[in-house]
């Protein structure tokens, strides 16, 4: 069996690694906020899902473009109300093993499913103010997502649960400047909220600043762990434009480009100390509950859609869309608590690009059939991936189903299965755990709208 004495090198590389208390804190903050960062949610229209979002911005008679592309809500008819839900099943299971600050395997399982299934509504409202002018209302979650490992699981120092959702209130008014070309604007409010949580390797803190103060260590890592966990929201506004033209009576070309969000999550840090780490850090201030704040930003992103009118029962387009994720070069958390020193984490995403292309088969004037395919890119890094965000490129396959009773009443049902590549990390906690492994990734989407026209 090793010994802590044959180590001695291990020791002093880790006890300098250790020495910085704040940044086992520090390091859950800046995952939670890359994961509300990491997940963008397209899907927020059923009817489109069914097409993998192809010609989302201008397909016509989807309300969803209130908030997709304000300029095409002059193809609507009439006063509009959409509903949609999407339920988000995503599965993300660990393979892998790790290390401790002191080189001993990381105990712990595998941490099961780590993803969970989540619904997201969206509803919609548009009417017209006159024969140009249309305004839209829209409550939609354009950023979120779910997961929780098991307690104890191998990877607990990097994550346990991280919730984040992101809530968008929209105002939106389009304008038809002519019969072939309208442009649109939205405002949009926007709420942030995180609940996320870790555990801590106090056994790891405590062990590094013994031997870094030339003493045998009385504790070892992983043998008095705690917990770390961040809750927090902010609201702020932004901001969208959009066009759309239409070459011919069967053509249509819509952009659209929505403004990043700057947002400065403020709330709680709590902690739960095991007896071991009570005894070590009473009375200097530090692991105590505090307020924490960590700036970021829900990123800027840009759509061109096409959609073909067909003559006949067939209907055709294609999406592409940008997302600046290299705005998130690194988050600095700072603490009301004096004694916890601020931190900056890196994580260096980049941006992605987003392509699809599907179709409509109209079968009579009651039933159409959709279908399509997409591939989406990762803003992550191996080098810098995390269990919070374990995400990779993915491919799409969608199918659809719409059923127009009456011509004032519509109602739609997507699906779609995502091929997600694996997710590999090699992650060091700040308390210098290290996991390295892979997530297997995949996810369902299924959608259901209705849409009612007055």
């Amino acid at each position: 069996m090793t010994t802590i004495s044959n180590h001695p090198r291990r020791l002093r590389r880790q006890a300098l690694v250790l020495t910085g208390i704040a940044l086992a804190v520090a390091g859950a903050l800046a995952s939670s906020n890359a994961f509300a960062s990491g997940f963008q949610i397209r899907e927020n229209s059923a009817k489109a899902l069914g097409r993998a979002f192809a010609g989302v911005d201008t397909a016509g008679n989807d309300a969803s473009v209130v908030v997709n592309n304000p300029a095409a809500m002059s193809d609507l008819n009439g006063m509009v109300f959409q509903t949609d839900v999407t339920a988000i099943d995503v599965h993300t299971q660990f393979s892998g093993s790790g290390t401790d600050a002191f080189g001993f395997p990381l105990s712990g399982g595998d941490g099961g499913n780590g993803g969970d299934v989540t619904p997201v509504p969206a509803m919609y409202f548009s009417a017209p103010i006159n024969d140009a002018w249309r305004f839209g209302l829209a409550v939609n979650a354009p950023f979120g997502l779910q997961t929780q490992y098991d307690n104890g699981w191998m990877g607990r120092y990097q994550a346990l649960k991280s919730k984040v959702t992101s809530l968008d209130l929209t105002g939106s008014l389009s304008w038809e400047v002519n019969p072939q070309f309208a442009l649109g604007l939205s405002v949009m409010a926007q709420q942030t909220k995180v609940d996320l949580s870790s555990a801590v390797d106090f056994g790891a803190i405590i062990a590094g600043q013994q031997v870094a103060a030339g003493l045998p260590p009385s504790v070892l890592p992983q043998s008095a762990d705690g917990t770390a966990r961040v809750q927090g929201d902010d609201w702020h506004f932004g901001w969208q434009i959009g066009a759309e033209f239409k070459p011919t009576p069967q053509d249509r070309i819509g952009f659209a480009y929505r403004g990043k969000i700057d947002q400065t999550i403020t709330g709680n840090a709590t902690f739960v100390l095991p007896p071991t780490a009570q005894v070590a850090f009473a009375g200097t201030g530090l692991f105590e509950n505090t307020q924490a704040t960590g700036d970021f930003a829900t990123p800027a992103t840009a759509s061109l859609s096409y959609w073909h009118t067909g003559s006949g029962p067939v209907s055709w387009g294609a999406t592409l869309g940008w997302t600046g994720w290299s705005s998130f070069k690194q988050l600095a958390i700072s603490y009301a608590n004096p004694v916890q020193p601020a931190t900056v984490e890196p994580e260096d995403w980049r941006d992605t690009l987003f392509g699809s292309i599907g179709l409509d088969y109209k079968v009579d004037d009651q039933w159409t059939l959709r279908g399509g395919v997409a591939f989406d890119q990762t803003p992550t890094r191996d080098e810098t991936r995390s269990p919070r965000i374990p995400d990779g490129a993915r491919t799409w396959l969608a199918f659809g189903v719409g059923y127009t009773p009456s011509p004032a009443v519509e109602f739609n049902i997507g699906y779609a299965h995502l091929f997600v590549d694996n997710g590999d990390v090699n992650n060091l906690s700040a308390t210098g755990d290290h996991l390295v492994g892979s997530f297997d990734n995949s996810g369902n989407l299924l959608g259901v709208s209705g849409t009612f026209h007055f």
